[in-house]
């Protein structure tokens, strides 16, 4: 195998590097439109799975830190998004504690907990 080669097999995915820009740009469906077909066609690759959870993760944080939405329009899309997360990446610690916190909120609240 050729150094070239070689460099391209360790190079990041350019759809993955266009998907972490459109996530950075606040443009998550555009950044799942490029990943999914990654992962439909290859559910292994690490690389997609870590752009994934990653995209799904700042999807959520970007509904529960948007003070302009009200809670009744927030925890529905974060926890959704947050379980999304554990889709690619199971052992996602800061989803767990967020998907824990969203699920208490509504308990104390005396409301089923979204599915």
């Amino acid at each position: 195998m050729t150094l070239a080669a070689a460099i391209c097999l360790f190079a990041a995915n350019p759809k993955v590097t266009q998907a972490e820009a459109k996530v950075k740009a606040g443009k998550f469906e555009e950044a799942f439109a490029l990943l999914d077909p990654l992962y439909k066609a290859n559910a292994k690759d690490a690389e997609v799975n870590k752009a994934l959870a990653d995209a799904h993760l700042k999807y959520a944080d970007s509904f529960m830190n948007n003070e302009a939405l009200p809670p009744r329009q927030k925890y529905r899309p974060a926890l959704k998004q947050y379980r999304e997360v554990l889709t690619y990446d199971p052992a996602n610690k800061d989803a767990k504690a967020k998907i824990n916190l969203i699920e208490g909120i509504y308990k104390q609240m005396g409301m089923p907990v979204p599915q």
